[in-house]
């Protein structure tokens, strides 16, 4: 099949909340296919009979892909059983994990939609370690760095504020430095446990790009002193031998997203993702 004979594929995503994880999923197989064409629909808060049929019937005239989290036993049924009826593709996300932790665990699920976004006390532990990002954000306040789980230190345009932010929405207390050549380094910056600090680093060429992309975007000169390309090297220099005095882990951001590089802090630090679960 060419390229231009190609169908656009359609999912279906329905839920009894917001359905946010069956789109992720989905969006996650769509980013695997970048020729391809998609549509992407939502039903989000189905909680009856009456709206799931009628989505499936929308779902059933594009031929689409059905990607669903319902908790509901009989939803489940219903939406298991008119997708094997007419042929369309279905993939319940959450049954089978569900049933596994209830063998194991001895234990059933409370059967709630939208369970995951409940104001418990996860969540405003979240919402604490947002502030703290902001708070300590750029090297604010150094008394900040003591109080971190993650330290993040780097040269300017290494994603530490974006990584700070997002690292905050898995829970965690997250202070980052700019680093400077010859600028003062705060000393509690060697009061830390090297094992909580994470030194960013780019590619010269990169880190160069996306500087000169930053000064257009303020509609400045591309071409200064803070995009010249000596000077980011002697940066980078300076950055990556503070982290081997410090002896700390360092991670090249060059070709990595927010995302993977906040996945491998975590790995890296033996930290926990505690952002989908808490105590109520």
């Amino acid at each position: 099949m060419t390229e231009e004979s190609m169908d656009i594929v359609t999912f279906y995503v329905i839920s009894d909340s917001a359905g946010e994880t069956a789109s992720k999923l989905a969006q996650a197989s769509m980013a695997q296919y970048p020729s391809v064409e998609f549509n992407l629909f939502r039903r989000t808060f189905v909680n009856d009979e009456e709206m799931l049929l009628k989505a499936l019937e929308d779902a059933k005239e594009e031929n689409a892909m059905v990607l669903h989290t319902l908790i509901n036993e009989e939803l489940v049924t219903v939406a298991n059983e008119f997708c094997e009826q007419n042929g369309l593709f279905n993939f319940d996300v959450l049954t089978p994990v569900v049933g596994e932790i209830e063998r194991r665990s001895g234990v059933a699920p409370s059967r709630e939609p939208g369970a995951l976004h409940h104001l418990n006390k996860n969540y405003f532990k979240r919402i604490k370690a947002m502030e703290f990002a902001v708070k300590y954000d750029d090297g604010k306040d150094p008394r900040g760095f003591l109080e971190a789980d993650v330290v993040l230190l780097g040269v300017s345009r290494t994603s530490k504020t974006p990584l700070s932010l997002f690292l905050a929405n898995k829970n965690l207390k997250v202070a980052n430095l700019p680093l400077v050549p010859q600028a003062h380094i705060p000393k509690q910056i060697w009061e830390v446990d090297p094992k909580k600090i994470v030194g960013l680093t780019n590619d010269p060429d990169i880190l160069n790009n996306i500087r000169k992309e930053r000064m257009k975007s303020y509609g400045l000169n591309p071409d200064t002193a803070y995009s010249d390309i000596e000077k980011i090297k002697a940066e980078l220099v300076f950055a990556n031998d503070l982290y081997q005095k410090l002896g700390c882990e360092v991670i090249n951001v060059a070709t990595l997203s927010i995302e993977e590089t906040a996945s491998i802090i975590l790995n890296a630090l033996n930290l926990e993702d505690h952002s989908y679960y808490g105590t109520v």
